[in-house]
């Protein structure tokens, strides 16, 4: 057994030939300095994050904005992952909030995402977050995509690593605890969620939970995923969000090199703090963008509604179609016909009046039938930072 840090943990030498790390308990001891980088920081993550909240109770249908967001935040963590989906792709697969047989595996494991982090937070509202709930939020991630052979919903019982694609456990960056050190580690990671001994600022406490459970790497697959899902349960558990729009995936995928390297510094060197100090920054840059792109989208409705005013204030449908534009964005005429439940022809025609007024646009020019629609300002505002790369 070797110590590397009070503060990270220990590389064990297991039965098995190899060497793993055990991470050192949380939180960690000595404590983080808060020095005067950290407290601005923090005071600033604090203050954007609040302002964020604050433009979403003032958004028409937040609902609408909530779930399109999580669509978006799906899409940027598998993307991390490797999933070869865009935005596009998912709102084109799904426009009736459902997936087909010839949908790309990539688009469902999208909507997975979705549908995981739709049903944690339901279950959230009875149940406290823990490990179970963990572990039955990775069943519904892995229903049915790739991984779905690794153990959906259990706690790995073999061993995993960290590293390039196609390493070996000898070329591997990184070791997690090896299976019969996992359930120690999840048990003080979980006493910890609730740690009330001395104060710790939240938005540190996550940064730390979130550094600990990518270094115990608990699942054999989608760990990435569950860890960045964890982020949004637990503030949005400590009610410190009243709706789930803090998505750190856009910043760690923009930042992606110094995440891994600062997540490394944690076990190697026990640096906490540098650590910290990217998450907080990471909060505050994200929330900037979500409150950006909220108000972005609270001008569009008021400019969509004038302009429909002044064409036609009487067409109650106009007002309708709106609003399924926001939640479907994509869209055909066949789907407006569907979701109204007006006639066909009544469907063409609002399509139509919609695109001479420049709010739809054809999607899809090449085609004379099975068109596509496309509510550009608004599908601008969402794909920011979704475009694979």
């Amino acid at each position: 057994m070797k110590l590397i840090s009070e503060r990270s943990g220990k590389i064990v030498h297991t039965l098995r030939g190899y060497d793993a790390f055990v991470p050192a308990k949380l939180p960690p001891d000595p404590p983080v300095i808060i020095d005067e980088e950290m407290l601005k920081l923090l005071s600033d993550a604090d203050n954007k994050l609040g302002r964020l909240d604050g433009v979403t109770q003032i958004i028409p249908n937040p609902e609408l904005f909530v779930a399109m967001y999580v669509k978006k935040e799906a899409v940027l963590s598998a993307q991390i992952e490797g999933t070869q989906a865009s935005l596009a792709d998912v709102l084109n697969g799904a426009s009736d909030n459902d997936i087909h047989d010839y949908s790309p595996d990539g688009v469902k494991e999208v909507v997975n995402y979705v549908q995981a982090m739709d049903w944690g937070l339901q279950r959230l509202r009875s149940f406290p977050l823990s490990l179970r709930l963990i572990r039955d939020i990775h069943a519904v991630l892995l229903q049915n995509v790739r991984g779905a052979e690794k153990m959906p919903g259990e706690f790995r019982t073999t061993q995993n690593w960290i590293g390039p694609a196609g390493c070996t456990l000898n070329t591997a960056v990184f070791v997690p605890p090896e299976p019969v050190a996992l359930g120690d580690a999840l048990s003080d990671l979980e006493n910890f969620f609730y740690y009330d001994k001395k104060y710790i600022p939240p938005l540190i406490k996550i940064a730390l939970i979130h550094a600990q459970f990518e270094t115990i790497h608990p699942f054999l697959d989608g760990n990435g995923r569950i860890g960045r899902l964890l982020i949004t349960f637990w503030l949005c558990q400590q009610k410190i969000l009243s709706q789930p729009l803090l998505y750190l995936s856009y910043y760690f995928k923009t930042n992606r090199s110094e995440y891994y390297d600062l997540l490394m510094k944690v076990r190697l060197e026990g640096d906490w703090e540098s650590w910290i100090k990217f998450f907080l920054r990471g909060i505050a840059v994200v929330s900037d963008e979500a409150a950006e792109s909220a108000k972005a989208i609270i001008a569009l409705q008021k400019q969509c509604m004038d302009l429909l005013s002044a064409h036609d204030r009487s067409n109650g449908n106009y007002t309708v179609l709106l609003s399924t534009l926001f939640k479907y964005p994509i869209i055909s005429k066949k789907d407006v016909a569907r979701l109204l439940q007006v006639s066909p022809a009544t469907a063409g025609n609002l399509v139509d009046t919609f695109c001479k007024l420049g709010i739809l646009y054809d999607d899809t020019p090449e085609k004379q039938r099975y068109k596509r629609y496309v509510f550009k300002e608004y599908f601008e505002i969402l794909r920011r930072g979704t475009d694979l790369n």
